[in-house]
């Protein structure tokens, strides 16, 4: 089952300045900037809406928001793993009756849990719900891995239908793509090497650029789908210092700021989440002229 192909947003959560709370507004903003700029799909509540300081109830709030306000227009992919598998299913299953279209699960952190254990977690979960799963591996993030054994005995389940695959390391990416049922989804979490998992076949992305240049990753994906490799290949060498400039502090920072400038949201984190470096900044700066057909009138 194909969730989606393309460039999928990993979307911002704003916040309001004086309150710190969630500014509706400003979401439903970003919502109709993505369904207006060609955004294959959304991921809600995911990393770089600052999931880990959320709480429940803000997250299924705002997975009901936009599956409320897109009304089908684009699937609507909530985050809700966690590294208590009987949290993850309650967020999971609550996801699921808001109308969440699939979950985003990441591997559990900070547990250490064995081979075993790693796999009864997503298989208990994927057992809770009646809508597709993607795996999500972010090693740097989580200090756990997912081997590409333990996708492919995963990939068995029903529900278990793709992987966000933000290892960066392409040699994975390709073993899992030579074991992995032919169906069975792989999503890019690095916007670096977007292009590089396309060509190992991959189906799309998980992107955080395509918060500030949405219709350029739509377009990463088109171009490649249609056998434009040159122009895809052109296309990622326009977005390399960009896609490099969006991780020099840890994401969310530096994007959220460049969406801040666009006039989108407010300038604001939750702690232990702070505004980014006056260096970092300068270096955004830098790309004003590439993001600014997107700005806010």
């Amino acid at each position: 089952m194909l969730i989606y192909e393309g460039s999928a947003v990993a979307i911002l959560t704003p916040f309001d300045e004086r309150t710190n709370e969630i500014d509706w507004q400003a979401f439903e903003g970003l919502l109709d900037f993505h369904l207006e700029n060609e955004t294959d799909a959304l991921v809600i509540t995911g990393t770089t809406g600052e999931s880990s300081t959320l709480s429940d109830g803000e997250q299924i709030e705002l997975i009901k928001f936009a599956v409320d306000h897109v009304a089908g227009r684009l699937p609507i992919i909530a985050g809700t793993g966690i590294n208590d598998t009987a949290h993850a299913i309650m967020l999971s299953q609550q996801a699921e009756r808001v109308g969440a279209n699939a979950l985003l699960i990441v591997t559990p952190y900070y547990n250490k849990t064995s081979t075993r254990g790693m796999l009864i977690h997503f298989k208990t979960i994927a057992d809770s719900v009646n809508i597709p799963i993607i795996l999500y591996h972010v090693p740097g993030r989580t200090a756990a891995t997912l081997t590409v054994e333990q996708v492919v005995e995963l990939s068995a389940h029903p529900n278990i239908v793709a992987i966000k695959d933000a290892t960066g390391d392409l040699e994975y990416t390709k073993a899992l793509r030579e074991q992995l049922p032919a169906d069975f989804a792989i999503y890019s979490g690095n916007d670096d090497i977007n292009l590089d998992i396309l060509k190992l076949g991959g189906d799309g992305f998980i992107s955080v650029t395509a918060n500030v240049l949405p219709r350029e990753l739509h377009a990463q994906y088109q171009l490649f789908a249609e056998g434009k490799i040159e122009e895809a290949e052109a296309l990622t060498e326009k977005l390399a210092g960009i896609n490099q400039a969006l991780f020099i502090e840890s994401n969310p920072i530096p994007v959220k700021y460049v969406v801040h400038k666009l006039g989108y949201l407010q300038n604001s984190y939750r702690l232990p989440l702070v505004e980014p470096s006056d260096e970092t900044k300068a270096t955004l700066s830098q790309y004003d002229e590439l993001v600014a057909s997107y700005r806010k009138n």
